[in-house]
């Protein structure tokens, strides 16, 4: 069994270390300026010190629903997929948004993607919908 430890980033440098975990290369004003916005949250996996997964998320607010997360992205190195640290990472930004008073939390993901149903399904996600995302590129 993995041992592996969760930490919320608090440091750019922290996630610039985790940058092979990322779609593309962390850049350093980026992550600082995520860092610094109230209500974003990155948590960090470490296996062996190593990063190995995370988690992002943003707290959403709207005036006739209150907040909830709104769960950005998850990733899990490739060596360490299957280990329950997905599965963790979910559970983790699920609590910190309960502490935060977020009333839920939701995230969007292809049904072709199987690896992130199963960890947010077994983070405690439910449902299944039909929800189409459109995008605006600018």
């Amino acid at each position: 069994m993995t041992e592996y430890q969760i930490r919320r980033a608090g440091e750019a440098g922290e996630v610039l270390a985790a940058s092979h975990l990322f779609d593309h290369d962390a850049k350093p004003e980026w992550a600082q300026r995520f860092l610094s916005e109230p209500g974003h949250h990155l948590l960090l996996a470490y296996v062996e010190g190593h990063p190995a997964g995370f988690v992002s998320g943003v707290e959403m607010t709207h005036p006739d629903k209150g907040t909830e997360m709104f769960l950005y992205e998850l990733a899990v190195d490739e060596g360490h997929r299957g280990a329950g640290i997905g599965r963790a990472l979910v559970r983790a930004l699920g609590e910190l948004a309960r502490q935060q008073g977020c009333y839920g939390m939701w995230v969007l993901t292809d049904r072709d993607n199987p690896a992130a149903l199963k960890a947010y399904l077994a983070g405690g996600a439910t449902g299944d919908s039909d929800q189409v995302m459109l995008s605006f590129d600018f």
